[in-house]
């Protein structure tokens, strides 16, 4: 798995993402990790946050992820499709694979986040890596 994980994206959505998906890449054999942070844009209806709010966020993300590993490249993107700006992001850094921890949460998150998860393992153009979220493969309880 040395090879598949030379280069890796790892999208965060949250604090609690960034930190589960950074302990969990930690417990793995890996060259250089690219976090990433999709911000969503609305496609022109007005957006839920302000850029600068937003871009905020996603630092104290990144701040959440380089806790657990040390300095790590970060990049925030913005885009109406956030798995398609998630492989854009891979091919801009010439990841060998986009690494996912799954999220937990309760059946109505489930079902909201679905399509992401299933887009994200059924519609790319390089593989995706799923790690578990700790140590006895339990998935986060994170719900964002």
């Amino acid at each position: 798995m040395a090879d598949l994980l030379e280069r890796v994206v790892v999208p965060v959505a949250s604090e609690d993402d960034a930190e589960t998906s950074a302990r969990a890449l930690a417990r793995q054999s890996y060259g250089e990790a690219v976090f990433v942070h999709v911000v969503e844009k609305a496609g022109g209806a007005p957006d839920k946050a302000g850029v600068e709010q937003r871009e905020l966020e996603a630092e104290e993300m990144f701040e959440a992820a380089r806790a657990v590993l040390g300095d790590v490249e970060t990049d925030i993107y913005y885009g109406t499709d956030v798995v398609e700006t998630i492989f854009d992001a891979a091919e801009d850094v010439d990841a060998s694979a986009v690494v996912v921890v799954p999220r937990g949460g309760n059946r109505l998150v489930q079902m909201v986040t679905g399509d992401v998860a299933l887009r994200l393992v059924t519609r790319n153009d390089r593989p995706v890596v799923v790690l578990p979220a700790d140590e006895d493969g339990e998935d986060s309880e994170d719900v964002t």
